[in-house]
């Protein structure tokens, strides 16, 4: 069996149903998340039938360099930042409007579901460090229920290089809102990581994808493999990316991410004796939304960027707001 394969039977999900999403949903964060027109749930659970099995750590190649070689956190220069929310990198390309629907399962509190991941590039920008970064907009499902709703802030430097400049999510327990890690760069230590290189190569040291110390976000990435084909129910790509993600605090769980050119993630799986959700993921919609979507979008950023100034008096209270 080549490598491939091997990779993608450890990643593989036994069975997605095909659901049809539109943009979001409507958040309150004291409330049960009420679904809107601009965006449905599945209409229906996706069935699930069979459990992934154990896999194996990811080759010798793969396995981190001892994080003691290692720099925690990468040199972040915001003066090397012309154009930063064109994000135009040919493995994470982050243009206004872009949808990305994913589907498959993870085990939570032992227990197997359905997850759905639902992440949308709005066109609401804020400022970090100095740097004009893009808002992401990302919805996570379990069993159809909204458990956290996140902005996460990206801006792509002079050499293409993609950086994740911090996040503010919102974690959610039966419509609660219970929990808001966040983490921004320049705040309580915290420090930008590398999202995506521009020029991904195997075989180099791993990279850190973020320090947040304060809510204990410390992960890291390198490149596992180049060229690889894969399958998922949207389309086949070959010349795929993979990227193997670890946190320094569990040296023994891995998530391996997938990316196609031009297109972004495609399919999420893992590897490693202690991934306790063992989330796999496939690609299951892409498009460009439109305008009248867009705008009910920007209008959930901008309404969650306000809620963090008075959820994070102390952090989020001190960055500029969202525009």
């Amino acid at each position: 069996m080549d490598r491939y394969r091997l990779v993608a039977a450890l990643a593989a999900i036994s069975l997605i149903s095909l659901a049809c999403v539109s943009a979001e949903p409507s958040v309150s964060p004291t409330g049960s998340p009420a679904a809107s027109s601009a965006v449905a749930g599945a209409t229906g659970t996706p069935t699930m039938t069979a459990t992934p099995e154990t896999t194996v750590d990811p080759p010798q190649r793969s396995t981190p360099t001892p994080v003691a070689t290692e720099s925690l956190t990468e040199d972040f220069d915001p003066t090397e930042f012309g154009e930063p929310t064109v994000i135009t990198n040919r493995w994470l390309p982050l243009t206004p409007g872009t949808r990305w629907v994913h589907e498959g399962s993870a085990t939570v509190d032992g227990i197997r579901i359905p997850r759905r991941v639902v992440l949308v590039v709005s066109d609401v920008v804020k400022t970090i460090a100095g740097v004009r970064a893009v808002v992401g907009y990302e919805l996570d499902y379990d069993a159809d229920e909204l458990v956290e709703a996140e902005l996460v802030f990206w801006a792509q430097a002079d050499d293409g290089t993609v950086w994740h400049l911090g996040q503010y999510p919102e974690s959610y327990e039966n419509g609660v809102l219970v929990e808001t890690p966040i983490w921004i760069h320049g705040y309580e230590d915290a420090n930008a990581g590398i999202v995506m290189k521009a020029a991904p190569a195997v075989f180099g040291p791993s990279y850190s994808q973020g320090w947040g110390p304060a809510v204990d976000w410390t992960d890291r990435a390198r490149v596992f493999e180049t060229g690889s084909v894969t399958c998922v129910p949207l389309d086949c790509y070959e010349d795929v990316l993979v990227i193997d993600e670890f946190n320094r605090d569990e040296p023994d769980a891995h998530q391996l991410k997938y990316y196609a050119v031009d297109v972004g993630n495609v399919r999420v799986g893992w590897a490693g004796a202690r991934e306790d959700e063992q989330e796999v993921l496939e690609l299951v919609q892409l498009e460009q939304i439109s305008a009248q979507e867009l705008a009910r979008v920007r209008q959930q950023v901008l309404r969650q960027d306000a809620r963090g100034y008075e959820n994070s008096p102390d952090l989020y209270a001190l960055t500029p707001p969202a525009r």
